[in-house]
């Protein structure tokens, strides 16, 4: 089975890189990215797959030539929804012979999203994490129609930890998108440094997604690292890139807002806290942790007092037994034929403006695209000057 997949950031990448290694053995596997704003860095991408080699970056274009070329069986496009939906809608549209069309989301997915599946509808295996997901984006697709079939799989990235012989360090996983505003950011900074004078024994770690000048999956407007300068850096805290997995093997606490980076953190068997200080919601996303006894509080971040998930929220929630996982057998059993193509919910005319503006963001270079977009920026502040 030949097995071409495409990312188009951070998080993305990382996802479908350890999904390839869910694949049955024999596959012959290609990894692109997709040039897009949101294109991972060199470091990014060096953090994101591990061992493997780096991917290269490729216009639309290319990777439909690419596509053309190769003519894989099967092709994953792990990508943000909008980018899905113009590569299969009109970037690899009409290949032959069709490859089976695999798409899923990287992480957390609850609760679900009417967006998440439309975006991806047109997509023939649609692979989640979780019962709970499964459940959720069933109730979807059975309400809204389109889209394929819906697979499980574990969370790829999810392994045991490594035998280091004991934690040094609490490791805060930062959050693009949440806590959006920059005062609860700094109640943030201010509670790990409260920590890390209580606890001279830990290195205090601010997990970074991205250095200051990198783009992710989701745009981050306080950086943490820039706003501890800005604050004077009233204490004692490491700022630090790279990989999850290996800050995780000399953890001895953890803690977040939402990352899915807890998920990591469970299955390693590091204690940890989901902040609830900022409310529970799907706007946070962190509602997924509701009955875990993992949220908890700034104050009880200052005492290090970390805790473990219950066995049942994790059974429900990402940690299923392995035996339940059934989206290679599905993709084998699509790749075997024949497959009736998904349904986009997208393809009508009232969406057509929507998907230009996608097609703009994987075919003009990124460059040319943020001289475009500032001098938008500009011309609207102008025209507001002169009302």
């Amino acid at each position: 089975m030949r097995v071409l997949a495409i990312a188009d950031s951070d998080s993305y990448l990382k996802w479908v890189a350890c999904l390839l290694g869910d694949l049955p053995s024999g596959c012959a596997t290609e990894l692109v990215v997709v040039r897009t704003p949101i294109a991972p860095s060199p470091p990014q991408t060096a953090a994101a797959v591990g061992d493997r080699p780096a991917p290269p970056v490729l216009s639309a274009r290319a990777v439909r030539r690419m596509a053309e070329r190769i003519r894989p069986d099967v092709i994953i496009v792990a990508c943000t929804g909008p980018v899905v939906d113009v590569l299969v809608a009109e970037t690899l549209d009409g290949l032959r012979p069709r490859p089976v069309i695999v798409t899923g989301l990287p992480g957390i997915s609850v609760p679900a999203t009417e967006k998440a599946w439309l975006y991806r509808s047109g997509c023939d295996l649609f692979v989640v994490h979780s019962r709970r997901e499964m459940a959720e984006f069933g109730e979807i697709a059975s309400r809204l129609g389109g889209g394929g079939v819906i697979g499980l799989a574990r969370l790829p990235f999810l392994r045991p930890r490594q035998a280091t012989g004991g934690g040094d360090r609490v490791v805060f996983a930062t959050q693009a998108k949440v806590p959006r505003a920059r005062a609860d950011r700094e109640r943030v900074l201010l509670a790990l440094a409260a920590l890390a004078e209580r606890r001279p024994d830990l290195d205090v770690v601010v997990k970074l997604r991205a250095l200051e000048e990198e783009r992710q999956t989701h745009n981050e407007r306080h950086h943490y690292r820039r706003l501890w300068r800005e604050m004077g850096e009233p204490g004692r805290l490491l700022f630090e890139t790279g990989s999850m997995h290996e800050q995780l093997a000399r953890a001895a606490g953890f803690v977040t807002v939402s990352s899915t980076a807890a998920l990591e953190a469970i299955a390693q068997e590091v204690p940890l806290l989901v902040l609830g200080d900022f409310g529970v919601s799907a706007e946070l996303i962190n509602l997924v942790f509701e009955g875990s006894g993992l949220l908890g509080t700034l104050d009880e971040l200052v005492k290090g007092d970390f805790r473990s998930a219950g066995p049942e929220w994790c059974a429900a929630n990402y940690f299923h037994p392995p035996g339940r996982d059934d989206w290679t057998g599905l993709l084998a059993a699509m790749v075997a034929g024949p497959v009736t193509p998904a349904r986009s919910l997208l393809d009508g005319p009232e969406h057509a403006r929507a998907r230009r503006r996608a097609r703009r963001r994987v075919e003009v270079p990124p460059t040319v695209l943020r001289a475009g977009y500032r001098a938008k920026r500009r011309m609207r502040r102008y025209l507001r000057a002169l009302t």
